[in-house]
């Protein structure tokens, strides 16, 4: 990974997180000379301050970029595979199971759903591949500020002052994207009056490569296989309810916070104790309404941002580097209107699609109704009962093409 400033490059990646950091990665591995900047440091240890404690599930399509882009590699000895998807349904009056059902990989599948990984070991193997690149430069501390598209280049302006023109630029730059704005595009944006508690927890029993999604009104709590730490089996949580509910939460104690968890995990893993520190993130759905402008593409929450449900944030990112170096490849060009077009072409109704199922579950996750809630129930066993039905969604939420 170079070291030096680049006046001009082939592409400039503007931003540094996981799908900014993979799309440098992807490119530079195709052979593309690549800028990659981003205004924060990468932390890439646990303990570090600012630590990301998440996780993240990459599907099976995601796994295949990270392969493509030599990634995979350095992550597979990391990854807790996720062999089945148990969906519950616990909105009675009590925080109970009423309706258990198992969505196993097997039925459509020789490999898991999906692989779990910690977003920190993520960023730190992705800087690692980069490294290995010479033909990709990362520079920490550095934000982009200004985009102008031209016919034979664009030119960015970056926070020291200087510019670098480039063939392409993808914006990887978050939810408030800079590079969106600078391009004049527009986001549609819902949101639920809800946030979403991340933590990781130990427990006693195995939890045998099961992710389990219980469903209780305000939201989803979801347990996903980790590694075992420390030689305790481990998961990890992210639970959604209302805004209000989960300052709560966050203002609670250690003990008073357990004792909640527990309650509401309806004893899946049996008890459950807190291994890392509560963050706590908004939940909102967001699309820009255009992916592309002159020479300048938008991917993952540039472009889409989504609930936490079904594993689709990252790994729709994912789709996204894939299509566009797909397209991108295909040119001499890569900031080429036609390459551009075929991405958003490719891209765009897909995206509509997910953000737009992802939303309606969420609301049916949220209904206090008792009437809705036995609908949800309902229609959980309906759609397991019908095989064919159930395969098919299986196979989109694996995010096949």
């Amino acid at each position: 990974m170079s070291v030096n400033m680049k006046k001009t490059c082939e592409i400039l990646v503007s931003g540094g997180g996981i799908a900014g950091l993979t799309a440098a990665a992807a490119f530079g591995t195709a052979g593309f000379d690549v800028l990659c900047v981003d205004p924060a440091q990468p932390i890439t240890t646990r303990s570090a301050p600012g630590a990301d404690l998440r996780t993240t599930a990459i599907l099976q399509p995601g796994r295949q970029t990270l392969e493509t882009a030599g990634i995979w590699q350095r992550l597979a000895s990391h990854a807790a595979p996720l062999e089945t998807m148990r969906i519950i349904d616990a909105g009675g009056p009590e925080p109970a199971i009423r309706v258990i059902k198992d969505f196993r990989a097997a039925e459509v599948s020789d490999l898991p759903f999906g692989w779990n990984l910690p977003n920190w070991v993520l960023r730190r193997e992705i800087l690692a591949r980069l490294e290995d690149l010479p033909n990709v430069t990362f520079r920490a501390g550095l934000a982009t500020t200004g985009y102008l598209g031209r016919g034979a280049a664009a030119r960015v302006r970056l926070s020291d002052g200087s510019t670098c023109a480039a063939k392409l630029i993808i914006a990887a730059d978050g939810r408030d994207s800079p590079m969106r704005q600078a391009a004049g595009i527009d986001v549609r944006r819902s949101t639920y009056g809800q946030k979403a508690i991340a933590f990781a927890v130990t427990h006693a029993q195995l939890h045998y490569n099961i992710s389990s999604e219980i469903h209780r009104t305000g939201g989803p709590f979801t347990l996903v296989p980790l590694p075992d730490q420390d030689g305790s089996h481990a998961s990890a949580v992210v639970w959604m309810d209302s805004g209000p509910a989960q300052a709560k939460r966050m203002a609670m104690s250690e003990p008073e916070f357990e004792t909640e968890m527990n309650i509401r995990a309806c004893s899946v893993l049996g008890p459950l104790k807190l291994a890392a520190p509560r963050s706590l993130w908004p939940i909102i759905s967001q699309r820009a309404t255009r992916l592309t402008a002159q020479r300048l593409a938008l991917i993952a929450e540039a472009a889409h941002v989504s609930p936490p449900i079904g594993a689709q944030g990252l790994n729709m990112s994912l789709e996204d580097i894939a299509v566009l170096l797909e397209k991108t490849r295909k040119s001499n060009d890569p900031g080429d209107p036609q390459s551009l077009q075929a991405f958003e072409r490719a891209r765009l109704p897909d995206i509509r699609m997910r953000i737009g199922g992802i939303d309606l579950l969420n609301r049916a996750s949220q209904s206090t109704a008792p009437l809705l809630r036995n609908a949800r129930a309902a229609a959980l066993e309906a759609l397991y009962a019908a095989t064919p039905v159930r395969k098919g969604l299986m196979r989109l939420g694996l995010g096949t093409r």
